[in-house]
């Protein structure tokens, strides 16, 4: 009877590691022999994007091998004019998941003109501290051969310093 079990047990293990295993080189040789019967996964995401009023709504609603996420937003242009572009946006996401849930919304703006750009990021996480971060930089030109270009970034993490960034470049060619 133990010979019978331990002979059946034997079998068993030998067809399951037959069936998982494969020879080196196998699949370049066989290219199209698993082609189907790897699970192939079709995205299932829902993404809109409406024009309301001045704005516009966005938003995604999806799922991948983290869990179930959402993200939706406004965006708006504020102006476009001898002043420079300037857009704003607000926006939050939810994520659902095995390793826990998580939410987050924030706020963000954006001016640029034709020397200059800088963009302004306020975010929070549910639960945690808030973020910002601010950036700038511009490009401005002396004369057909002598330009200067700055910038810098700032950037915050709840209540620890600050990390701040400051280039420049003075360029002249001859």
């Amino acid at each position: 009877m133990q010979s019978s079990l331990f002979i059946f047990v034997a079998a068993i293990l030998a067809s399951v590691y037959s069936q998982v295993s494969m020879p080196p080189g196998y699949e370049e040789r066989y290219p199209g022999y698993y082609k189907f019967s790897k699970q192939v996964r079709h995205p299932r995401d829902l993404t809109w994007d409406k024009n309301i009023g001045n704005g516009k709504v966005f938003g995604t609603l999806g799922q991948n091998d983290d869990g179930l996420f959402g993200k939706a937003g406004y965006k708006q242009q504020f102006f476009n004019d001898h002043r420079g572009k300037l857009e704003g946006q607000a926006y939050g996401t939810r994520v659902l998941g095995a390793a826990g849930d998580s939410t987050n919304f924030g706020g963000r703006l954006d001016w640029s003109n034709k020397n200059a750009n800088a963009a302004l990021d306020l975010s929070k996480q549910i639960g945690g501290r808030p973020n910002l971060s601010a950036t700038g930089s511009g490009v401005w030109n002396f004369d057909k051969n002598t330009r200067l270009s700055a910038g810098g970034s700032l950037s915050t993490m709840g209540r620890g310093k600050p990390d701040v960034g400051v280039q420049a470049q003075f360029q002249h060619d001859f």
